[in-house]
C-alpha cells in the first residue's frame, strides 16, 4: 500500500496534529507523509472570525485537497469542523481528548479578575470566549486577536493588553504555555474543544478501515453530543454556544449554554443520563435550552446587523 497522504495546515499545532495520526499509524505498520496545505483562516489574519462568515474557514482547502483526491486523509482541530461535512467526506476517527478548558495568559497579574466591577483590556478572536468573559467581567474590554497560537502570544507580548484566552490544549500540545497562565475551569468550552478529528472519503474503504483503530469510543460519544447540541441550535463561530459532555462512572455529564453577542443574556442546560440513554442527548438538551429561554437569545443575535 502507498503511503496515507495526511493533510494538514501549516501551524506549529496543526502539524503536531497531523504528527500524532502518522505516529498513532505507524505503530499499526501503516506508512505516512504529511502534505501541508494552506488554510484561508490562516491567510487572512486582520478580519475578526465573527466576520467572515467562518464555518469551515478552517478546513475548506483540505476538504478541496481530499475531494480531488491530493491527500487520503485531513486532520483538524475538531471544534473548527463544521457539524455538516460536505458531501463525499466523512468522519474516519476521533483521538482521545487533551485537555478541554481555555486558559488565560495575563501579564502582570490576576488582580482584575478578583472584582467584577474592575476593568481591563483582553484579547480573543472568539464570541464564545467574548459573551462568557463580558457576562463575569462587564467592564472589561475585548479585543479582536488573530493568527496561529505562536503570533497570538507574540501579539500579546507586544501589545498592552492584560491578557489573552487560548484553548490550554493548544499551549499545552506544542508547550509553549507560560508561566503566567491560569485555568479558565468557569468558562465552558467549545463544542470538541481539545478533540483531533480525522476526515477521509466517504468511499475510501482501505482508509476508513486503516484509521478505525485511532477511534477513541468515549471520545467520540462525548463530542457527537456537544456537537449534535451546536448543530440543533443552529450554531457556527458567530453563535456564543458552549458544550462539554464527559462520562463518569457509567453516566454522562452535560452541560451547555448559550449566550447573547455581549454577554449579558444566558440560557443554560445541565443534564445527568446512565450511558446507555446518551443517544440524542445532544439534541434534547438543545431543544430543551430553546425553550427555557434560548430562542429569544438565537432570535436576538439573528436580528443583530450582519457584516
Amino acid at each position: 500500500m502507498t503511503p496515507i497522504r495526511i493533510g494538514t495546515r501549516e501551524s506549529q499545532l496543526a502539524v503536531w496534529q497531523a504528527t500524532q495520526v502518522k505516529d498513532l499509524l505507524e505503530k499499526l505498520s501503516i506508512s505516512s507523509v504529511l502534505v501541508p496545505i494552506k488554510s484561508e483562516g490562516d491567510i487572512d489574519l486582520k478580519t475578526p472570525l465573527y466576520e467572515i462568515g467562518v464555518q469551515g474557514i478552517f478546513t475548506r482547502s483540505l476538504d478541496i485537497a481530499l475531494l480531488n483526491d491530493k491527500i487520503d486523509i485531513a486532520v483538524h482541530s475538531m471544534k473548527d469542523v463544521p457539524t455538516q461535512l460536505p458531501d463525499g467526506l466523512a468522519q474516519a476517527a476521533v483521538l482521545q481528548r487533551g485537555p478541554v478548558y481555555d486558559l488565560l495568559v495575563y501579564k502582570q497579574d490576576t488582580e482584575f479578575l478578583r472584582h467584577r466591577d474592575s476593568t481591563a483590556q483582553i484579547a480573543t478572536s472568539s464570541v464564545r470566549r467574548i459573551a462568557q468573559w463580558l457576562h463575569r467581567y462587564p467592564h472589561h474590554q475585548m479585543t479582536n486577536l488573530r493568527g496561529n497560537v505562536n503570533t497570538r502570544l507574540r501579539k500579546l507580548a507586544e501589545e498592552s493588553w492584560d491578557g489573552a484566552i487560548f484553548a490550554q490544549a493548544g499551549l499545552e500540545r506544542i508547550h509553549v504555555r507560560p508561566e503566567k497562565s491560569i485555568v479558565l475551569d468557569w468558562m465552558l468550552p467549545a463544542p470538541a474543544q481539545g478533540a483531533i478529528v480525522v476526515i477521509a472519503r466517504g468511499e475510501d474503504e482501505q482508509i476508513l478501515r486503516c484509521c478505525q483503530p485511532l477511534n477513541h469510543a468515549d471520545t467520540a460519544l462525548c463530542t457527537k453530543i456537544e456537537r449534535d447540541f451546536l448543530r440543533t441550535l443552529l450554531g457556527g463561530c458567530s453563535t456564543p454556544i458552549s458544550a462539554l459532555a464527559e462520562i463518569e462512572d457509567g453516566d454522562i455529564y452535560f452541560s451547555g449554554q448559550l449566550l447573547s453577542l455581549d454577554g449579558r443574556q444566558m440560557a443554560e442546560i445541565e443534564k445527568i443520563l446512565p450511558l446507555d440513554m446518551a443517544d440524542g442527548l445532544g439534541r434534547m438538551a438543545a431543544e430543551e435550552l430553546l425553550e427555557r429561554g434560548g430562542r429569544a437569545i438565537v432570535d436576538g443575535i439573528r436580528a443583530e446587523p450582519q457584516h
